[in-house]
């Protein structure tokens, strides 16, 4: 394939924007779609309205060279990108209506030979659907080839990884394997591995669903160390010492838009085949129930020993250090929570300006006033604070170093 070739991508979000920009900046003509018109507007004049390192570069240098327009509508193109996001319905049941109206709404400009990716993370047979829909529109797939694709990138380094980690392509059929794999080695330095649809889309949920189980191990661990009152990062620090050992870190809980969806695909299609899977979901969102116990008791405790509500500042509200994604966050339930619960709240984000439910606080000004200090999110800020306790992230001290 030419790289004069045009590209439609559906969803300018935290995948599609990076994605489309470096198209652009690979000598692609992209068109980028998004429903929001403040997003549309805000990427041609050469902004961004997310928060990675190394995008806003891309996207202006896309939009000055005229590779680059964002719109709201598609437009006919070579290849189709679907990157919108995948959730769930009340109850864990996934959730693809987006799939289904960008499919719905690319259906008029598609034409013989088109290549279709679906790079959302999405159910096992999600890209069937795609073709399926395409079909009900009234449109002849047997000469398209439609395929998967799943993102694999970790915010934060999303402009690199896009280039340098392996990607996994997954056609209908063969052809459509061929194609799409053709396509993303026009950009990729990374291996592109090819298979079936259905194991790629696989694929993507079993790799987070491995994370979540491994991530689930370690806070099952910092509940029990805070029962026998051992220090779990010094534990932790022990075990790892094996040569076969890799314990990750303990947190509030697990967010983002990938670990905390997408093993509740497999639970929802496996049911009680998919036990272990299941079970890890269950304890990563426990630890986040036991995080607000324990800070709900802190203040408790210092209500009942200074006669007076405690302030307690929630340091970060992003899913992971040093980003502005709140998607699935734990930190952000805790403290919604929290100011629900009735207690005297000071939150800080330190990538956010502002957030419409509630005030964000600088974060040198909410260890100032605060009593209570809990540190939900292991932002750069934070661990170069320099303040009377040892910061415990994901624990909860006062300011004086007493652990409360």
């Amino acid at each position: 394939m030419k790289q004069s070739k045009m590209v439609c991508v559906i969803g300018l979000g935290y995948i599609g924007l990076p994605t489309a920009a470096l198209l652009a900046n690979r000598g692609y003509n992209v068109h980028g779609v998004d429903i929001v018109q403040s997003t549309v507007d805000t990427i041609n004049r050469g902004e961004i309205h997310i928060v990675e390192p190394e995008l806003d570069t891309f996207v202006q240098a896309a939009v000055k060279s005229g590779k680059l327009k964002a719109d709201l509508k598609p437009t006919e193109a070579d290849v189709f990108i679907i990157a919108v996001p995948t959730p769930f319905h009340e109850g864990y049941v996934p959730n693809i209506d987006y799939v289904v109206s960008a499919t719905e709404a690319i259906a008029p400009y598609v034409k013989e030979e088109n290549i279709i990716i679906l790079e959302s993370t999405s159910p096992v047979g999600t890209t069937d659907k795609v073709e399926e829909v395409l079909k009900k529109e009234g449109v002849d797939t047997s000469k398209l080839y439609v395929a998967h694709c799943p993102e694999r990138v970790l915010p934060g380094y999303i402009m690199r990884e896009l280039v340098e980690n392996d990607r996994i392509v997954g056609g209908i059929t063969i052809e459509a394997t061929k194609a799409a794999a053709a396509f993303y080695k026009t950009f990729v330095c990374g291996e592109v591995l090819e298979t079936d649809a259905k194991t790629a889309e696989m694929a993507k949920l079993t790799e987070n669903s491995f994370r979540d189980t491994n991530i689930a191990f370690a806070n099952e661990l910092s509940i029990l160390c805070d029962k026998f009152n051992i220090d779990v990062w010094e534990l932790i620090a022990l075990a790892n010492r094996h040569p076969r050992v890799n314990i990750l870190q303990p947190g509030a809980g697990v967010g983002g838009h990938c670990i905390a969806v997408d093993p509740w695909f497999i639970v929802h299609a496996g049911g009680k085949d998919a036990k272990m899977i299941r079970t890890a979901r269950e304890v990563n969102t426990y630890k986040t129930e036991w995080v607000i116990e324990k800070i709900k008791n802190a203040a408790l405790k210092f209500e009942n020993q200074n006669g007076r509500k405690a302030k307690v500042a929630c340091m970060g509200l992003a899913f992971k250090p040093d980003i502005d994604d709140l998607r699935e966050s734990p930190a952000l339930y805790i403290t919604r929570r929290l100011i629900a619960d009735g207690l005297n709240v000071l939150a800080v984000e330190p990538n956010i300006k502002s957030y419409k439910e509630f005030e964000i606080i600088e974060y040198n000004e909410a260890i100032e006033k605060a009593d209570i200090v809990t540190f939900l999110v292991a932002h750069k800020q934070f661990k170069a604070l320099d303040i009377e306790t040892d910061l415990d992230f994901c624990g909860i001290q006062n300011k004086k170093g007493k652990n409360v």
